[in-house]
């Protein structure tokens, strides 16, 4: 867990916590809280969360969180307004970045565009006339869980994807490929092209102006942005590409802004 104390575009404070292995959820919310309070001061005046899961977007609620199986239904926007007596505002995760991207990155330059995390799944939030999206559960644009060969769009174009190489994280993939290893730039050029694939779904569901890239594998963009560029080249309408911009983030702590972004959006 971490948590941030935003004013305007500055993050003056950052706490963080690891998240308790517990079948108890109240043990979870109790971290949770103490976390937040660690950066709390009386001239808050919001709260925005970030969970790795689904939320009914008008009331609040989380379903399923991953890597937290305690947490299946829990009512987190009511817990945190009745604790900390602000308005509280949560959503999925990559809809975070991609509202973060708009008020804080390289999303003010576009009113129409995708964020894409690439980390240990592949999220996305969708932007359109420079809002996220309405949607009911706050998952539109999951199109990780799309099929795609034999398995979904999501093993084949996040950081899972390079475990068939000795079991060795993206992160160590890339640190080969800087040393020129065959293998890894090859399978990063596999990953590009894997990827474009997915790009190229997301075009014909959005067609946004732009994809911003997120994520710990967008670190490793220029290993494949050849084949990634390559496999774009193969859509049917060519003016398309042509005008799609596709940008890795350059955003520190988007997690935190984006979820500050939450709040600001609601403000207007």
């Amino acid at each position: 867990m971490r948590a941030g104390r935003v004013k305007h575009n500055t993050i003056k404070q950052i706490a963080k916590n690891a998240v308790p292995v517990t079948e108890d959820p109240n043990i979870v919310y109790k971290k949770l809280r103490k976390t937040i309070k660690e950066v709390w001061n009386n001239e808050v005046s919001g709260i925005g969360i970030g969970v790795p899961g689904m939320v009914d977007y008008n009331t609040g609620m989380v379903f399923d969180i991953q890597n937290i199986p305690s947490w299946k239904e829990i009512p987190l926007t009511q817990m945190l307004s009745d604790e900390f007596k602000v308005p509280v505002y949560v959503n999925n995760d990559a809809n975070c970045f991609a509202i973060g991207e708009r008020y804080f990155g390289e999303g003010r330059k576009f009113d129409d565009f995708t964020g894409l995390t690439l980390g240990t799944g592949l999220g996305a939030g969708i932007i359109k006339n420079g809002h996220l999206i309405p949607d009911q559960n706050c998952g539109a644009g999951e199109f990780g869980m799309i099929p795609y060969l034999d398995h979904n769009y999501e093993h084949y174009c996040s950081g899972r994807f390079f475990r068939q190489y000795d079991d060795l994280s993206g992160k160590e993939v890339a640190e080969l490929a800087q040393q020129n290893d065959t293998q890894a730039l090859e399978l990063f050029s596999k990953f590009g092209q894997h990827l474009g694939n997915a790009i190229k779904t997301i075009i014909f569901a959005v067609d946004p102006a732009a994809i911003i890239l997120g994520g710990s594998v967008s670190n490793s963009y220029c290993f494949f942005e050849s084949a990634l560029i390559e496999e774009l080249a193969t859509f049917p309408y060519a003016r398309s590409i042509k005008n799609l911009s596709i940008i890795p983030s350059q955003t520190t702590d988007i997690a935190i802004l984006g979820a500050a972004a939450l709040y600001y959006e609601k403000q207007k």
